[in-house]
């Protein structure tokens, strides 16, 4: 299985090819230069962010409870609560309301910020609007399954709070799309969790590639495997398993959300909607909305993307779990330059470049390069610097406070979520597909209808 390349007349083997020849529109952005990129954070129409540390706002010490800022947690699951401890371990910081449509995974969560401040004070909400309206809650860190990241964001952001959201950013294309409307129309701040590029190893690669030191760039390879012992324990089912009664305390109707009113089965909740094409894009949208998301980073092409996208995947025979396991791309930016991908390992991304490649492992930030002595450079003596985060969460809470965007913010998370959205369809069309970063359109009417799902009444993105 290989994805033809879209200047190919029926041979697997991409051949690179001009810029001219995968523009399908000259209007479309060019490539970011270094110098550019470097100006802007990645993305032309927003300032990179000064990154103010925790020790120059003052705040080695826990300030007043005045001057801390106020948070509530929605989606308190696994990945929420570790959201939440990472949050909690900053003394700027005052949590004060949880939200989770599952009681259980609520009251785990209050117990852990009441055990952490020493009082019961704590609230628990199950609908995340009602704790959007708390006049007292500034910011919320949103960590629901990703068919709800749409209508969580346009919410708190209608509700004027800033925002911690995990990756993917959003469920589709135009939730993306929807979530960046409000952030920019109510000035809202917005960090996406795509943490990986707060690592300082991976800024570093970042100002290596940037700073020429592969010479000039001919590829990436992203490899993304499907091999990890949940993934094999998901595709060992070979039926779909039992309806079960919904359990007390889980309010199983608002978990579905805006997707279809389907019978309650275990295996499609908690972790596993991952990989259920309803409530989640399966490894696509899971890692590879971090290892996708570096290649916008290294390259300059943050909130913009790829012009053309060839794929083809595998489901498993069993009908439950229908996203894509096995899998190859290709997609091609405004510039020629290729991106290709595959669903084996180890998980990360290679830039290949005239002068030497560079292999970044996700996650922990692991770097191998040919020739070696790439990574003996001192990064004090290349000419373009990013400079380091002091963390994803801390990045996210010093521009709360300076009103500055941060490191990974809405336009670049919806456009890095985007790239896995337009994989995920092209697989499913079966057919290459060319997009138009601007427009945000394809040329094609069926992917088009895919842009954006039905949503099952009375959820929507404008529901109050």
């Amino acid at each position: 299985m290989s994805p033809k390349h879209p200047n190919s007349s029926g041979h697997n083997s991409p051949a690179h090819a001009a810029p001219d020849q995968t523009l399908p529109d000259q209007s479309l952005p060019a490539r970011t230069s270094r110098r550019s990129f470097l100006k802007t954070g990645g993305s032309a129409a927003l300032a990179f962010p000064t990154i103010v540390s925790a020790r120059a706002l003052g705040l080695d010490d826990a300030p007043p409870a005045s001057d801390r800022i106020v948070m509530g947690a929605i989606g308190t699951g696994g990945r929420g609560r570790a959201n939440l401890r990472a949050f909690l371990a900053h003394s700027d910081v005052q949590v004060v309301a949880v939200c989770d449509v599952d009681l259980s995974h609520a009251q785990e969560a209050k117990k852990l910020v009441d055990e952490h401040y020493g009082n019961t004070d704590c609230k628990i909400f199950e609908n995340q609007l009602l704790l959007l309206r708390e006049p007292n809650v500034e910011a919320v860190v949103i960590s629901t399954p990703d068919h709800w990241h749409g209508i969580s964001a346009v919410q708190a952001a209608r509700e004027g709070k800033d925002i911690y959201c995990e990756k993917p950013l959003a469920g589709s294309i135009g939730e993306g799309r929807a979530i960046c409307d409000a952030v920019n129309r109510y000035g809202n701040i917005l960090q996406t969790g795509s943490q990986e590029r707060s690592n300082s190893s991976v800024r570093f690669a970042c100002e290596l590639v940037l700073n020429g030191r592969l010479g000039d760039l001919k590829r990436i390879v992203v490899q993304l495997p499907t091999d990890d012992p949940h993934h094999k324990q998901i595709r060992a089912v070979s039926a779909v398993p039992q309806v079960r009664p919904v359990p007390e305390g889980f309010n199983y109707d608002r978990w579905l959300g805006h997707t279809a009113n389907v019978p309650y089965i275990p295996e499609r909740v908690h972790r596993w909607w991952r990989f259920i094409s309803a409530t989640g894009g399966g490894e696509m949208t899971d890692r590879g909305a971090h290892v996708i998301d570096l290649a916008q980073m290294f390259t300059g092409y943050d909130g913009s993307g790829p012009v053309l996208y060839s794929a083809e995947g595998k489901r498993d025979s069993a009908a439950f779990y229908d996203t894509f396991f096995d899998f190859e791309f290709l997609n091609i930016y405004p510039s020629g330059l290729e991106m290709i991908g595959k669903s084996s390992g180890p998980r990360g991304l290679r830039f290949e470049g005239t002068d030497g490649s560079l292999f970044v492992h996700v996650h922990g930030g692991k770097l191998e390069a040919d020739p070696a002595n790439i990574l003996t450079i001192k990064p004090e003596s290349l000419e373009f610097s990013i400079g380091r985060s002091p963390g994803h969460h801390r990045n996210f809470l010093d521009c709360v406070r300076s009103r500055q965007q941060p490191i990974a913010n809405h336009e670049v998370g919806r456009a890095t979520a985007t790239v896995c959205h337009i994989n995920n369809i092209a697989m499913q069309l079966g057919r290459q597909l060319q997009w138009n970063p601007l427009s945000e359109q394809f040329n094609d009417d069926e992917a088009n209808s895919l842009v954006m799902p039905a949503m099952r009444e009375p959820y929507s993105l404008q529901s109050e």
